[in-house]
C-alpha cells in the first residue's frame, strides 16, 4: 500500500471518528414530585395514590422515597444514571441521608434503587435486589406497571420501618413538594403584578429588589 493510499485511509478514519455523533447522557428530569413518570405510564390516580402513600410514610417515618420512571438510561448504565439522578435531586434529609430513589428504565427493563447511606444498612443492594426480582418484576412482566411499582414501594416502607432513625420534622425540601405546586401560577402571577407596579414605582433597580422581598415573604407564607 503506498504512502498516499494510508495517509487517505488515515484521513478517512479521522473524519468518521470525528463526524459521528457523540450520544449525550440522559438529562435528570425535575424534582416535581414524589413521583416523577416521564413516560406516561401512570394514570394521574397512580400517581395520586402513590405520592400520597410516599407522604404519609414521610410524615410518620421522616424518610423519603421518590420514584422515578424513565424510557432508558442509554448510553449509560442504569447504576450511573441512579447516581446522577441523587445527586441532583439529594433525598432524604440533610446530615442523615435516610432517603431512597426507585429508578425504572421502562424500555431499557432496568430497574434499580439508589439509597443514602443513612438506609444503606436496611436497604442493602442484596435487600434491594429481592424487592426488585420478587416483587415488582413480576407484576412488570404481567403488565401491571402500576402495581410493581406499588408493592415494591410498600416493601421498602416495610424494610425502612425496621431501621432506628431520627424522629421526624417539617421539611421544606421535599415535604411539601406536593402541596406548592398549586401555589406556583398565583406566585408567578403575583410577582408580575406586583414586579411592573415596583419598577414603575421605584426604577428597575429598586423596582426587581422590593419585588423579590416581596415574592420571599410570599413564598415563606405558603411554605409556613
Amino acid at each position: 500500500m503506498t504512502l498516499r493510499v494510508w495517509f487517505a485511509a488515515i484521513v478517512a478514519a479521522f473524519l468518521v471518528n470525528f463526524t459521528t455523533p457523540v450520544l449525550a447522557d440522559v438529562a435528570v428530569p425535575q424534582l416535581t414530585g414524589r413521583v416523577v413518570d416521564r413516560t406516561g405510564t401512570l394514570s394521574s390516580g397512580d400517581i395520586a395514590a402513590l405520592s400520597q402513600k410516599l407522604s404519609d410514610f414521610e410524615m410518620r417515618k421522616g424518610s423519603q422515597i421518590a420514584v422515578l420512571i424513565v424510557p432508558t438510561t442509554d448510553p449509560e448504565t442504569i447504576e450511573q444514571f441512579s447516581i446522577r439522578v441523587a445527586e441532583a435531586w439529594k433525598i432524604g434529609r440533610k446530615k442523615i441521608d435516610d432517603g431512597a430513589i426507585l429508578v425504572v428504565a421502562k424500555n431499557d427493563r432496568h430497574l434499580r434503587i439508589e439509597v443514602g447511606y443513612g438506609l444503606e444498612g436496611a436497604l442493602t443492594d442484596v435487600t434491594s435486589r429481592r424487592i426488585i426480582d420478587e416483587v415488582i418484576t413480576p407484576k412488570f412482566r404481567e403488565g401491571d406497571f402500576a402495581g410493581g411499582i406499588s408493592a415494591g414501594v410498600d416493601r421498602m416502607m416495610r424494610v425502612v420501618d425496621g431501621e432506628p432513625l431520627p424522629v421526624p420534622s417539617r421539611s421544606v425540601n421535599f415535604a411539601n413538594l406536593d402541596d406548592i405546586g398549586p401555589a406556583v401560577p398565583f406566585v408567578l402571577f403575583a410577582s408580575l403584578v406586583v414586579g411592573g407596579f415596583l419598577r414603575a414605582l421605584l426604577g428597575r433597580l429598586l423596582g426587581s429588589v422590593a419585588t423579590g422581598s416581596v415574592i420571599g415573604l410570599l413564598a415563606l407564607l405558603i411554605l409556613g
